[in-house]
């Protein structure tokens, strides 16, 4: 995920890393007026994943917040997902998302016993699963890469080892439990590594690949000894747009021989660029290097109101920037052109982040502990940045636009 609000790579050291209309907001009770008929099915190939990064869910549901179907019923958010098409979740897995106090960190407190909890809730309900490690206590992201704090101490040599026991035992439970993950992501937005400073992409000795390559093999070394290939292996960079990033990343990769399966991108279009660069990348890199390609997070707001006292992500030049009002009509028309269009470039699918996460009492992206664990100054405010981009309003109803998933 781009960091909700504590983003700490400068655009300068984002070019160092990967070298290599004006419109207006429609008022928010006529954008919710829509009806569903309004709403059609993107055309996408039959085997197109339709995903959900629903991480946040099980903190949501004890803080109290109900999930209501079109029809205003209260229901399962899971079932409410899977009935309007959505075939696949995405979880994040933290290892050990408190202080050492048990001062939880927030943003769904992703430890294992949380995760079992919703895979197993979506496998009974036929959904697949993505499993995303972080490798970390806390959020990752190409800005930061915070090892665990019982890892902290490790030489490199124990580090390897470390992660290696750590992603066999992870998967082991989820397959003695019936519910080994379909796809697992080693990492997430791995643009500057893993683990740092020892697996840390770039700013060292010359030798940073060789240290992250051998931070990845051991990893899937492990998950595979657990599941075997029962389990695809996802890579995962932020800015999917960015050729020169995933170049200069997957080069040094490949000519390493890490062994994965899926390359995934991350596309918030305000940030990150058009559809067009996206899709132009998608090709080249599913050419460059025969892999699978999917977006693995992706995002657009519906509205542009704040529901806390903390600002969104997006503000309105990052609307206009993007070229979709901030709407439901226009969160339903970026979905469906974002995933044609990436169907169309030869992608395999699309993962819609955070897409129940809300706000409700004690709802943060951090806690006061978790922002000590990721070092997160003074600037840094409670609350959630993104509540407005979820696919339910604040009350809880899912959206119409969610129906460009399956109407």
């Amino acid at each position: 995920m781009k960091n909700i609000k504590t983003k700490v790579l400068t655009t300068a050291v984002i070019a160092c890393l990967m070298c290599g209309c004006e419109m207006t907001q429609t008022n928010n009770e006529q954008m919710l007026s829509h009806t569903s008929s309004s709403f059609q099915k993107a055309d996408l190939s039959k085997d197109f994943i339709k995903g959900a990064d629903i991480s946040t869910l099980i903190e949501m549901e004890q803080a109290g917040f109900v999930y209501r179907n079109e029809k205003g019923e209260a229901e399962d958010c899971l079932k409410i997902l899977r009935d309007n098409g959505i075939n696949y979740i995405r979880v994040r897995l933290w290892v050990d998302p408190k202080d050492q106090n048990g001062n939880v960190y927030g943003a769904g407190n992703n430890d294992l016993a949380t995760d079992l909890e919703l895979v197993r809730r979506a496998k009974k309900l036929g959904m697949k699963v993505l499993l995303d490690f972080h490798y970390s206590d806390f959020w990752t992201d190409p800005g930061k890469q915070f090892k665990p704090k019982s890892w902290e101490n490790l030489s490199f040599e124990e580090l390897n080892d470390a992660i290696y026991k750590y992603s066999k035992d992870v998967m082991t439970t989820f397959k003695d439990a019936g519910l080994t993950p379909e796809m697992v992501q080693i990492g997430n937005e791995v643009n500057s590594g893993i683990l740092w400073p020892d697996g840390k992409s770039w700013g060292g000795d010359g030798h940073e690949f060789d240290r992250l390559s051998l931070l990845l093999k051991s990893a899937i070394k492990g998950v595979k000894e657990a599941v075997g290939s029962d389990s695809k292996i996802m890579l995962h960079l932020a800015k999917g747009p960015d050729n020169g990033a995933f170049k200069w990343w997957f080069d040094e990769i490949t000519k390493r021989d890490v062994d994965f399966d899926v390359i995934g991108m991350s596309m918030y279009t305000w940030w990150d660029g058009p559809i067009s660069a996206l899709t132009d990348n998608i090709k080249w890199v599913k050419n460059q290097y025969g892999k699978e390609v999917m977006v693995v997070e992706g995002s657009y707001p519906y509205t542009l109101e704040s529901d806390d006292s903390l600002a969104q992500d997006i503000d309105a030049e990052g609307v206009k920037k993007s070229g979709y009002e901030a709407s439901v009509n226009g969160q339903y028309q970026y979905l469906k052109d974002l995933m044609e269009n990436v169907d169309k470039a030869g992608g395999t699918g699309f993962f819609y982040w955070e897409a129940a996460w809300k706000t409700a009492p004690g709802i943060s992206w951090a806690s006061p502990a978790g922002m000590a664990y990721i070092k997160c100054g003074a600037d840094c405010q409670q609350g959630n940045a993104r509540e407005n981009q979820a696919l339910f309003d604040k009350t809880g109803k899912v959206l119409p636009s969610i129906k460009v998933f399956n109407n």
